[in-house]
This record gives C-alpha cells, sequence and structure tokens, in this order.
C-alpha cells in the first residue's frame, strides 16, 4: 500500500514536471552542449584518421577521456550536471508551501517520507530521461566503431545517474527550506557549485583535506567514467542522497510539531552521523569491490604486478616518501599533492590492502654548488629558513638532517623526492624522475616491489682494457641505459644491480646474472682468460661485445665459444648516413630470445650499429646458436684493409677481399649445464647499447627494446616486470566525409527538432485540456 501512494506521487510529480517547458528546454539544452562537443571529437578523429594517424581506445576518446586532442563528452558532461538540478528542483516542495498545499498533505493519510520519496523517485524517472538523451550518443558507439567497448561508457552513464540522483536529493532538501522558488533554484545552484569546487580547498591540511575531498561529488564521478567501478563510490552517492532526503523529512516533520533546538540538531546529527559511518565503512580498503569496465583492463595492473602482490603474503609493506624541503622535487612532494600520491597506490592498495603509506618531510644539502655559491657564508639552517618563508612551509613539520641520515640514508639520492619500501628486514628505494612524468609508473613500482621477495639480478661490467664505463655519461659509454638513478628505463630502476669488476684483481663474483666484457682494447692475460674458462664452464652467463679492429683482443675469448669476429669491417650502403653505420633487422632468433621484440621485428625496424663486425659460427660442444641480428646482404658488405668514411664513398671491391651478404651482428648461445640454462650473447658491435646509440634521433631504431631485452634475457626474464597488456580493438571509426555530415545534421539538427516537436505536442495538448 505505502509503494503504491509514492508511485502515484511519483506519477503526479511527473506529470507537472513535463507539462512545464522548463524541463523541456532543460533537456533541449542539456543535448545541445553535449552534441556541440560530440559532433566536434568525431569530425576531428574523422580527420585525423584520413591521414594515417591511429586512434587506439576510440571508445574512451569520444566518451570518456579526460585527456588528450579531444575529450570523451561523458566526462565533459560531468562538470556542468549541477547546472540542470536547481530548475527541476526548485519547485518540488517549496511549490507545496508557498500555495498552502502543504497542510492538506499533513492532514492527509499520507506519511511525509511517502510524499518524500514519491517526489525523489519522479526526479529519479526525469534523471532517468537525461541519461536516455545521453543514450542517444551512446548508439553512435556500435554504428560507427569497430568494435566498440560497450561496458565502459554504460559505467559512465551510471555515474552521471548517480551523480544526478544525488544533486536531485540536495535540491529537494534547498526547495524544503523556503517558500520561493527562485530563492530555492539559487540556494541550490549555490550549493551545488560549492560541492564542485571544494575539493581543490585546504590539500594542505590533513584533515581538511580529507574533508573537502569526501564533499567533492564530481571526482568520484570522474574516476568512474574512466572506467573503475567500485563499491565504495557507488555507497558514497547513495549515502548522499540519502542523508539529504532523510534531512528533508526531518524539516517537514519539525515544521509540523514544536521541538527544542536541542532535539532538531541532534536528529540532524544522528543522520549525518549514521550516513558518514556507512560511507566511512564502505570506504575501507578490504570492503571495497571493483570492477574494471575497460576492454583491456587499463584501471588493473597487469597479473605479474598482482602476482607479485599475491607472493608477499600477508605481511605489510611500508611505502615512505622523503621529500626534501631544499630541493625542487618538493612541490611533488607537497601535502597539497597527498591525495594524487595516495590515488597512485590504490591500484595496488585493491590487491594488498596492508601497503602502508608514510610522509617524511625534512631538508639536507642539495647537489648544486651554483645554488651555495649564490649563497655564501649562509649555514643549511638558514637558507632552509629562507625557503621556507618564501614558500610559505612551517618549519616544525621538517626533520633536521641529523635526525633524518639516521631514519635513512638518502646520500646516494642527491637530495631528492625518493621513496623507500620495507617488506620485512629488506629495503629498496623507489625514484621519481626527470622526465615530464616524474612518478614511478606502474613497471618502476612493480619492480622495486619484486626486488624485496626475490635476490636482484645483477649484472657486472669488466673494467679491465680500458672497456666502457657504466659510470660514465660519454657517447660510447653505458651510463644511460644503465646507471643513471633519474632515468625511468635505466635498468637500476627496472630491478637489477649494476656493478663492476677488475678481472685482473678479483674473481668473478659469484651468483649474477651475467658478466658484460664491453669492447676490450687490450689483451687479456692467461689469469684473466683462465677464469673467464672457468666462469663459462661452471654456466655462467656472459656478454662479449666487441669492436672491428679488435678481432685479435676478442678471438681468444670466443675460441671456446666456437664463435668467431671476421677480419674486416661491416659497411652499409646509404644516401643519408655514413657508411660506417650498419642498420641489422631482427631475426627470428630475437622473437625466440624475447617475445617483447615481435613488435619491432613484424615492423621491420632495425638495430643501429656504428662500426661492426661480422661474427661467424660453428657447432662447437653442446651449445646451441643462433644469430640475432643479420644485415641486409643486398646493401650491406665486410670491407677488408683500411678506408676512410668521410671522403669519396665507399664500393665493393672483390680484389681487395671485400665479402658481400647477409652477415650476422649478433648472436645467442644457449646450453643446459648444472641444471640450468646457460646464456651468452656475442655481438660484433659494443655500440648498440651506447648512451649514442640509445639517444639517436635521425632513425628509427629498436636498440632501447633490443638492448632491455638481452638483459631481461639474462635475467631468466625477471626483470623488467612484464607490463604488456592484449591490444585495443575499438581503433577504427567506420565514417567518410559524407558520414560525418550527415551525423551533423542528425544531432544538430534532427533529434533537437524532435525533442522541441515531443515537447510542443505534450504543451499543447496540456493547455487544451
Amino acid at each position: 500500500m505505502k509503494l503504491k501512494k509514492i508511485i502515484q506521487i511519483a506519477r503526479l510529480e511527473l506529470s507537472l514536471l513535463f507539462y512545464s517547458p522548463i524541463a523541456w528546454l532543460l533537456i533541449m539544452v542539456f543535448f545541445v552542449q553535449m552534441a556541440l562537443d560530440f559532433v566536434s571529437a568525431v569530425r576531428t578523429t574523422q580527420h585525423l584518421q584520413q591521414f594515417g594517424l591511429e586512434f587506439p581506445f576510440l571508445t574512451n576518446i569520444l566518451f570518456t577521456s579526460s585527456s588528450g586532442r579531444t575529450h570523451g563528452i561523458y566526462f565533459l558532461i560531468l562538470k556542468s550536471l549541477y547546472l540542470y538540478t536547481p530548475l527541476i528542483t526548485m519547485g518540488i516542495i517549496s511549490r507545496e508551501t508557498s500555495s498552502g498545499s502543504i497542510k492538506l498533505l499533513y492532514s492527509s493519510p499520507v506519511k511525509i517520507s511517502e510524499i518524500i520519496y514519491g517526489k525523489f523517485i519522479s526526479m529519479l524517472a526525469y534523471n532517468l530521461v537525461i541519461v536516455g538523451v545521453t543514450g542517444l550518443f551512446f548508439v553512435f558507439g556500435p554504428l560507427f566503431i569497430e568494435n566498440f567497448d560497450y561496458p565502459h561508457p554504460l559505467v559512465a552513464v551510471l555515474a552521471c545517474f548517480l551523480l544526478l540522483s544525488a544533486y536531485s536529493a540536495i535540491g529537494i532538501f534547498m526547495s524544503s527550506l523556503t517558500t520561493y522558488q527562485v530563492v530555492a533554484a539559487i540556494s541550490t545552484f549555490v550549493v551545488l557549485a560549492f560541492l564542485n569546487y571544494i575539493g581543490g580547498f585546504g590539500q594542505g591540511i590533513d584533515y581538511v583535506r580529507d574533508l573537502t575531498y569526501s564533499l567533492s561529488m564530481p571526482s568520484r564521478a570522474e574516476r568512474m567514467v574512466g572506467g573503475l567501478l567500485t563499491s565504495r563510490d557507488v555507497i558514497y552517492y547513495l549515502v548522499i542522497s540519502g542523508i539529504f532526503l532523510a534531512f528533508t523529512i526531518t524539516r517537514l516533520e519539525m515544521a509540523r510539531t514544536s521541538r527544542t533546538f536541542w532535539y532538531q540538531g541532534s536528529r540532524y546529527m544522528l543522520i549525518v552521523i549514521v550516513g558518514l559511518s556507512v560511507a566511512y565503512i564502505s570506504s575501507r580498503q578490504p570492503l571495497i569491490a571493483y570492477y574494471d569496465a575497460t576492454d583491456t583492463d587499463v584501471n588493473t595492473i597487469v597479473k605479474a604486478t598482482q602476482k607479485i602482490l599475491k607472493d608477499m603474503g600477508d605481511e605489510p609493506v611500508q611505502m615512505t616518501e622523503y621529500i626534501n624541503g631544499m630541493h625542487e622535487s618538493y612541490s611533488w612532494g607537497d601535502p597539497v599533492a597527498r591525495l594524487g600520491s595516495i590515488a597512485r597506490w590504490e591500484p595496488f592498495l585493491r590487491f594488498k590492502s596492508n601497503i602502508r603509506l608514510k610522509w617524511v618531510y625534512y631538508y639536507d644539502s642539495i647537489p648544486y654548488p651554483q645554488f651555495y655559491a649564490a649563497n655564501p657564508g649562509k649555514s643549511l639552517k638558514t637558507l632552509f629558513k629562507e625557503r621556507a618563508k618564501t614558500m610559505e612551509l612551517d618549519t616544525a613539520d621538517f626533520i633536521e638532517p641529523e635526525a633524518i641520515r639516521k631514519m635513512a640514508d638518502l646520500r646516494g639520492e642527491d637530495g631528492r623526492l625518493v621513496m623507500q619500501l620495507k617488506y620485512k628486514d629488506k629495503t629498496t628505494f623507489l625514484r621519481t624522475f626527470s622526465d615530464g612524468g616524474f612518478w614511478p609508473e606502474e613497471a618502476e613500482i612493480a619492480a622495486a616491489l619484486k626486488r624485496l621477495i626475490v635476490t636482484p639480478p645483477k649484472i657486472v661490467f669488466a673494467t679491465d682494457g680500458y672497456q666502457r664505463s657504466v659510470d660514465k655519461v660519454g657517447d660510447r659509454d653505458y651510463k644511460m641505459l644503465m646507471n643513471v638513478k633519474g632515468a625511468r628505463k635505466s635498468l637500476i630502476n627496472q630491478g637489477f644491480d649494476i656493478d663492476s669488476v677488475a678481472l685482473e684483481y678479483n674473481e668473478i663474483p659469484k651468483g649474477i646474472a651475467a658478466l658484460v666484457i664491453g669492447d676490450p682494447r687490450v689483451a687479456y692475460s692467461p689469469a684473466v682468460l683462465a677464469k673467464l674458462q672457468q666462469y663459462i664452464q661452471a654456466g655462467g652467463n656472459l656478454m662479449i661485445a666487441g669492436e672491428p679492429g679488435k678481432q685479435g683482443i676478442v678471438n681468444p675469448l670466443l675460441d671456446a665459444l666456437g664463435v668467431k669476429m671476421l677480419d674486416g669491417t661491416l659497411v652499409q650502403r646509404s644516401r643519408d648516413y655514413s657508411y660506417g653505420l650498419v642498420t641489422p633487422g631482427l631475426t627470428e632468433g630475437a622473437v625466440i630470445m624475447s617475445p617483447a621484440l615481435m613488435k619491432p621485428y613484424k615492423e621491420k625496424i632495425p638495430v643501429s650499429m656504428s662500426g661492426a663486425a661480422a661474427l661467424s659460427s660453428e657447432s662447437k660442444e653442446d651449445f646451441k646458436i643462433q644469430s640475432l641480428l643479420m644485415t641486409d646482404g643486398r646493401t650491406s658488405w665486410i670491407k677488408k684493409g683500411s678506408f676512410v668514411l668521410d671522403s669519396a664513398a665507399l664500393v665493393f671491391e672483390a680484389k681487395n677481399g671485400d665479402q658481400q651478404g647477409p652477415f650476422p651482428g649478433a648472436l645467442m648461445l644457449t646450453r643446459k649445464i648444472n641444471n640450468k640454462e646457460q646464456r651468452i650473447l656475442v655481438s660484433g658491435d659494443a655500440d648498440f647499447f651506447s648512451n649514442k646509440e640509445l639517444g639517436r634521433n635521425n632513425i628509427q631504431t629498436a636498440n632501447s627494446s633490443f638492448a632491455i631485452s638481452v638483459f631481461s634475457w639474462f635475467s631468466h626474464e625477471e626483470f623488467p616486470i612484464d607490463m604488456s597488456r592484449p591490444d585495443p580493438k575499438d581503433t577504427k571509426l567506420k565514417l567518410n566525409k559524407a558520414g560525418v555530415k550527415t551525423v551533423q545534421i542528425l544531432y544538430y539538427g534532427i533529434i533537437p527538432a524532435t525533442i522541441i516537436l515531443l515537447g510542443m505536442i505534450l504543451l499543447i495538448r496540456r493547455k487544451r485540456k
């Protein structure tokens, strides 16, 4: 019986609503606003697609994206939804009180709660109409987007509906506070605008930040529009709706009877306490249910990362972020940015809820001599106080240098913002980077977490014979790939330990992932050769990278492997580049070594080698030998003797011993020994992973991918963590220029005209009655 009364009230309210020109006007304005953004995005996408530009995640680009060339319409409309509610809800209660009909309702056998629920249901029905209008854009997807990702925009539609419903509950309450509809509309608009923008206030203060974030309603909807549906956010909007409906019922009941101020206040407070308690409990990490609506689960960490967290068991992980007030990176760790830091860890907290987050603020010296030179004679403490005054920092929140040095050894991090992860009795650093992204992404976080549960693979470089260095930034050295703490892709930030050893004076360390001999320029002594032979016989992994002209030095190292560096230098005919720049292509063996190289292999992206020698191999012992890089026999050959690259163009001269044909530039050797697979790589070039070649930008190369794959192979694919995801399927817009014009006519003309005509018919019918 109660439900029947509620439905009757809802039907009556709906009839009043749709017989009003305001409702139809708002629907019309809402549709036009979305159409302007949507058609513009479709036109831009189709135009760029004509020029061969690919659009992965096309569903996201047109419907839900928050960044890029265009923004998704569901994301854009979130910021405007609060504009539509006040004009609809302004009279929903105030109309009754101003006309006096509220007294009739009080005396009727209908409860106030039933009246409010009925009116709220009518608003839900109107919100469904609004959502139905957005559905007119949704149908575009399956018609014109290949492999349209249905669930993602459907969750975005749900987000819009929940947000509108919460706004409606607030509007109903504001309408109950006054007899003037205009005042109710303005009050509702002010409250909703306040809730839209309050999320940016007080971000530097812990408790205020949490409060303003909880009051910021669109921010939660934005997460849902991004494709991540959580029970926490859904319950939050239900709680907000429930709180304001309860406020409205209380307000009207209090208007009927005389109650003390304390009684009224305690009742409102009880509603708030119950509502916030439900919201708080539902936001506890172990209780949150997640659904990633995207086809490729872009809001969810990859399976490899999930496994790392699972392998950690129930033991907690402590993340401590150290922020130096003297360093320029402080702004990224400022308390104002705290919510972003927490959000970065939520994907991991989803699978391991006991990751404890902590922030430590301190001040200490920074490695900028020019800074101290500009402030001569001032102590570090004085400099910090001056900086704190300029930046309006509370110095009481900062730990002094002596105290921070006792907490953690940060001397090797150059005073930069850095995180330290602790698990059981192991710790590791998780760094920030000098690129535009600054913060570590999933690959770096996963690598740091995995370092806590496994023995990190160590790559050791031999330093005898003036070999290339992992600590220098010269063109021919290896620091960029191996050992730059501020570089995201540097292997030291992808899970590896990097070290060096002088073989003449030290033994080869045990348990290492690989020993690298890069471009030896002096022949090894018999003692060192004996150490290397013993290391190889014991099954150690090895990389030998030589250079043309060093065959006499390198070949003695290769004798036991059945590999030889051929005399001469590989050259390659080219119109634009030096003949000494050889660009061999990846082989099937490279894909076998690392499936991650399948894409550059298929796309025939070469590896650049600046000065390379060809290799040959013969079956020896039980090694399986496969080529990784192969030159193009039509354009390259082995040039014998001495020659000058910067004079006349080189020509093939058979009489001088030149050899034409394809030649391997790198070989992979494997065999089973001591119950494990021994892995050896031989390269006729030591430059392919040098600082210069990795930074080459005048030709598209696969050097970085190939080099990382090589060291991943040496670590038995432990690191870097595999971040691969399925390729997106929604990549093609099935529209031509004529189709775009049809869409413009439809969304700019036909549909708006239909909405106007439907509204006019209903209004005219009502007037006749």
